[in-house]
């Protein structure tokens, strides 16, 4: 991962982790790209799958829990950060698959004073740049997955710098994690939804344009020249872009 994280930093202006499924090949992969990303400044943006395994990392490498894993990939997992609810596993029971997913459209109650907050504040729904003229931190993504943050660890993930930016409130009153954040980062943002259903060239998501933002910040900070261009490692050529 070393030699690997190198090369990473130099010619990567940021990271998109989207969709998956609990492969544990798969995972390791996407869990040491979410490292480098997280430790190195690179801008992360994690989608559905992509929040739930910045979490496993965060589980790990920060908070010390070494087995921390989602259940989707390792049922017996000693930590599920990233496991089904009580209500899901009932259902499951029953062979009810359909009812153990959140599909469509979820609201989503956005803390105050984070970068979630602002982003959507300034760009949801309206066009890059122009406000809503009435923000009351509630709005809607759509969804399509079955896994959840686990709530029995978000108090320790919390305690260890990690930020939850935005719930959905169940009936029941159980909240479930739809945004994360780190505070002290250039830009390092997750989502449970999937906000490119919605993002349009005219009209993008909020956190498409963060991103793509802060990578563009990040790419002049580093004096790095983001076009179509060839970068030459160990003689072999690479293209980017």
């Amino acid at each position: 991962m070393n030699k690997l994280s190198t090369k990473f930093v130099v010619v990567v202006g940021g990271v998109i982790s989207g969709v998956g499924k609990g492969v544990a090949t798969a995972s390791i992969g996407k869990i040491n790209v979410i490292s480098c990303a997280r430790t190195h400044g690179i801008p992360y943006l994690g989608l559905c799958y992509g929040l739930q395994l910045a979490v496993v990392e965060y589980a790990r490498n920060v908070c010390g829990l070494l087995n921390a894993h989602t259940t989707e990939v390792d049922p017996k997992i000693t930590h599920p950060v990233v496991t089904l609810l009580p209500l899901q596993k009932r259902l499951l029971k029953s062979n009810k698959f359909g009812g153990t997913m959140r599909l469509g459209a979820y609201s989503a109650t956005i803390k105050p004073d984070t970068l979630i907050s602002r982003l959507y504040k300034k760009n949801y729904g309206t066009g890059v740049g122009k406000k809503i003229k009435s923000w009351n931190r509630i709005i809607l993504e759509r969804h399509r997955h079955r896994y959840e943050i686990n709530p029995v660890y978000i108090e320790t993930l919390q305690e260890n710098g990690l930020v939850f930016s935005g719930y959905h409130e169940r009936i029941d009153e159980t909240l479930l994690m739809e945004f994360l954040e780190l505070p002290n980062h250039p830009f390092f943002v997750a989502t449970q939804a999937h906000p490119e259903f919605k993002s349009r060239l005219g009209n993008p998501s909020p956190l498409f344009y963060g991103f793509v933002k802060a990578c563009l910040i990040q790419a002049e900070n580093n004096k790095l020249i983001m076009k179509a261009s060839s970068y030459q490692s160990n003689d072999r050529e690479h293209q980017y872009f």
